[in-house]
């Protein structure tokens, strides 16, 4: 092989490969989660440090883990969403988990955003994040009445995500009208 060519193809190797993950959508980085037990959490509640939240207490209830931070750009717009179309579904629990933030920041961004969140936890060194797979803030799971994750959405959430894609598996998973 005459080595001359050799820049030449490696040149066209990464082009190659950069054209095809520009195909590729970030959204759907596939969760090893999706239909396994949730992992369980035991984090302080961002209001009350004191006091602790476990997973355990959420058993025979459809709920939506919400990880997002104050310092996120990207968690405004779907806090918005989040407020319009998820706070006060029936039988359906929203859980916000407050991610690698300071707590004071993150109860200044709620006080003047709004709070949806039935629950909302503080993972300040991001340790629970790992262990739910998280990639980067916002994220969203949903999670049925056995513990099971049965969905993940990457990014911030878009009233069509939640009008296609989330409330009709929250119905599915509740048997009945969301």
């Amino acid at each position: 092989m005459n080595l001359s060519r050799f820049p030449l193809l490696v040149f066209v190797g990464l082009v190659v490969i950069l054209a095809i993950g520009l195909t590729l959508d970030p959204k759907q980085i596939p969760s090893p989660l999706i239909d396994k037990p949730a992992p369980e959490l035991q984090l302080p509640y961002l209001d009350d440090p004191q006091m602790t939240f476990d997973t355990r207490k959420m058993n025979g209830q459809v709920w939506i883990l919400n990880v997002w931070a104050s310092w996120c750009n990207s968690c405004r717009a779907e806090h918005n969403q989040i407020r319009r179309h998820l706070t006060g579904e029936q039988a359906v629990v929203l859980v916000g988990m407050n991610y690698k933030d300071k707590a004071a920041a993150a109860e200044a961004w709620l006080g003047k955003h709004g709070n949806p969140y039935d629950y909302t936890l503080r993972d300040g060194q991001g340790q629970a994040g790992l262990e739910w797979g998280v990639y980067a803030v916002p994220e969203t799971f949903v999670i049925d009445q056995q513990g099971i994750i049965r969905y993940k959405h990457i990014g911030p959430l878009q009233e069509e995500d939640i009008r296609k894609t989330m409330l009709p598996l929250l119905r599915r998973l509740q048997g009945e009208s969301v």
